[in-house]
C-alpha cells in the first residue's frame, strides 16, 4: 500500500510536510507504520499549485529518501495546496508514468488502494473513457483510469462526490458480474486548485487508513500522522469524504 498527503490553506513550503516533521512522507517512504508493505520504494511524486491554473508535477521512480533533488525542490517551492505520495507498487511496473500524483487540466489526483482483478476488469472499464482522455493515459495502473474515469463524470456536470461514487459503484457492479472476489479499496484525494477532496472507502470495509489534522494554517490529510501527535490526527471514517475549501472542512457520507 501507498502512503499520501495534501496539504490546502495559507502558503507553506512543500518541506513542512513532506521532509521535516518527525514522521513525514520521506520518512514513511522507508517505514511506513501503518501499511501492509512497510517500504515504500517503487517511486514518489509531489503535485503543486502556484501562480497558473495547472499544477506543477514532479515525479520518480527512485524511492523518495534517495533523490535529493525532492529534498531541493520541497525547500524552495511554497503552495496553498499540494500534495505528495510515496508508491509500493500492486501492478503496473515500477515507472515514472505510473507514479503519483496524476493530473489532467487543472485536476491533481493521488490514490492508495486497488482494484480487485483489475487484469480481468480493465479493457472494459478503459472503454468507458472518452477518446481525449484515453489518449491522456500513459501509464498502466487502476489509479490511473479511476482519476480519468471520474474527470469523464465531471466534465459531464457531475459534483466531484457524485462523480467519484458513480465510477466506484460501476466498477463494483463490474466485479459482481465478473465474480471477482478480492475488494476494491480506495483511499484517494482529488483538487482542482481551489480545493479539495479525500475519499475512504473498500467494498470490505478494510479501506486503507487516511487521517486529517488542522494546521497553523491550514488543514493536513495523510495516510499517517505525521509527527509524534498521532492524538491529534482524526481518522476519517469509512465510507466517508472530506472536503476542504476557503471556508474549512465539511465530512460527508458518500452514497
Amino acid at each position: 500500500m501507498c502512503r499520501f498527503l495534501a496539504y490546502y490553506g495559507d502558503p507553506i513550503f512543500l518541506e513542512d510536510l513532506v521532509c521535516t516533521p518527525q514522521h513525514s512522507l520521506v520518512r514513511q517512504s522507508l517505514r511506513a507504520e501503518e501499511a501492509k508493505t512497510v517500504t515504500n520504494g517503487d517511486g514518489f511524486g509531489v503535485g503543486w499549485y502556484g501562480e497558473r491554473e495547472q499544477p506543477g508535477v514532479y515525479r520518480e521512480v527512485m524511492p523518495a529518501w534517495s533523490d535529493d533533488n525532492l529534498l531541493a525542490l520541497c525547500a524552495n517551492v511554497r503552495s496553498r495546496l499540494f500534495f505528495g505520495h510515496v508508491r509500493a507498487a500492486t501492478g503496473g511496473g515500477i515507472a515514472r508514468q505510473n507514479c503519483h500524483p496524476f493530473h489532467s487540466g487543472r485536476y491533481l489526483f493521488m490514490h492508495n488502494g486497488q482494484i480487485g482483478g483489475y487484469s480481468a476488469l480493465r479493457r472494459g472499464l478503459e472503454n468507458r473513457l472518452p477518446d481525449h482522455l484515453y489518449e491522456q493515459r500513459r501509464g498502466a495502473t487502476d489509479s490511473e483510469l479511476l482519476f480519468l474515469l471520474i474527470v469523464a463524470r465531471i466534465e459531464q456536470g457531475l459534483s466531484v462526490l457524485d462523480a467519484t461514487c458513480q465510477v466506484l459503484a460501476e466498477t463494483e457492479a463490474m466485479m459482481q458480474v465478473l465474480h471477482i472476489q478480492q475488494p476494491l479499496r480506495f483511499s484517494a484525494a482529488l483538487a482542482d486548485g481551489t480545493q479539495v477532496w479525500a475519499f475512504r472507502f473498500a467494498s470490505d470495509k478494510r479501506a486503507p487508513t487516511l487521517y486529517m489534522r488542522p494546521q497553523n494554517s491550514g488543514w493536513a490529510i495523510a495516510s499517517e500522522p505525521l509527527g509524534d501527535d498521532a492524538q491529534e490526527w482524526t481518522l476519517i471514517p469509512q465510507g466517508h469524504m472530506v472536503h476542504l475549501d476557503a471556508r474549512g472542512q465539511t465530512l460527508r457520507e458518500m452514497h
